[in-house]
């Protein structure tokens, strides 16, 4: 392993061992690769992931921008969680840096109903 993924996942450890989710407040992990950004709902107590959403699962297209169709899927598990009757989560952002697509995912679940 490079001394980059190193660094990433000890801070993706350190930000674990602080955020913890429930089946009130459950985690919302995300995940960003080259190409795609995936979501989940989880909840700790049970280790049991309640609701995941990619990319994919948005008609987005491929004339969206990758921002753009983050925010979609921002919205979109937002919405299903408000569906679950789930309004309140933890964001856990894996130990990525807020901004660019991690940011656009969040600003769509606030803007879907999601506080956080």
């Amino acid at each position: 392993m490079s001394e980059k993924q190193i660094k990433k996942q000890r801070r993706r450890k350190k930000i674990r061992s602080r955020i913890h989710g429930t089946q009130d407040r459950p985690r919302l992990c995300v995940f960003r690769s080259i190409n795609h950004i995936y979501a989940q709902l989880i909840d700790d107590d049970k280790a049991k992931v309640l609701l995941s959403i990619s990319d994919k699962d948005v008609k987005a297209g491929k004339n969206k921008a990758k921002a753009e169709a983050a925010k979609e899927v921002g919205k979109l598990i937002a919405k299903k969680a408000i569906e679950k009757k789930i309004d309140k989560i933890v964001f856990d952002r894996s130990g990525l840096v807020f901004h660019g697509r991690i940011k656009a995912l969040a600003e769509g679940a606030r803007e879907g109903g999601l506080k956080f």
